[in-house]
């Protein structure tokens, strides 16, 4: 694959990424504080933070794809950190949910929890992104070897599990939900299909350059 820019344009594109990703933060804390948030600010916050949640996994899973096809190789160098931050919305998301939705009462999250069943699919998601970004290091990585790939597969129930979630947790006829579903389904599908059609093209490349 090629890379996709020299060093700095790289850390440039690094420090872009971030800025998309830390500036919806930055301005959800300056709405709660100007109280511009409408009458239901605690729902406003946990939605919003659930949707970036949705938004960087989905930006996640696309790079590579997109890396292959288009041979965009430093394109991968940035899925490590798309995954914290899409583990850090999942973390706020939940955290919100608990302290200012439940005001961290216990019992009342597990009477929630039997009440709305999609709060479990929820901690289930919660818990495989917290455990891919525990195992992100490259250190991690060179020590798991091959099990780190199995576990960090792990992230397409995610891609299904997140906006299932979101589908049970709205009301009928919200169409929004059923977009991320669909679009979490089409990357998973356009991840192989991608890696078909290159491998499918090895052979005829080594066969035309032994003709040669």
């Amino acid at each position: 694959m090629k890379l996709l820019a020299s060093r700095g344009q790289m850390l440039a594109f690094k420090t872009l990424l971030h800025l998309a990703c830390g500036l919806p933060l930055l301005w959800l804390f300056a709405a709660v504080d100007q109280g511009a948030l409408g009458g239901d600010p605690v729902q406003y916050i946990i939605h919003f933070l659930g949707m970036g949640t949705l938004n960087t996994l989905g930006a996640t899973l696309l790079l590579s794809p997109l890396a292959r096809q288009f041979k965009l190789g430093a394109l991968l160098q940035v899925r490590r950190l798309l995954g914290l931050w899409c583990f850090a919305y999942g973390a706020l998301h939940v955290a919100a949910f608990i302290a200012f939705d439940l005001l961290f009462d216990w019992m009342l999250l597990a009477t929630e929890v039997v009440k709305r069943p999609y709060i479990v699919v929820g901690f289930i998601a919660l818990v495989v992104l917290t455990a891919l970004a525990l195992t992100s290091p490259k250190a991690v990585q060179r020590r798991m070897g091959r099990r780190w790939q199995s576990l960090h597969r792990w992230v397409y129930l995610v891609a299904v599990l997140g906006p299932v979630h979101f589908w049970w947790s709205v009301k009928s006829g919200n169409l929004e939900p059923v977009i991320y579903l669909l679009a979490g389904i089409g990357l998973l599908l356009w991840r192989p299909w991608v890696r078909q059609r290159l491998t499918k093209g090895k052979p005829a490349a080594k066969a035309a350059r032994k003709a040669l």
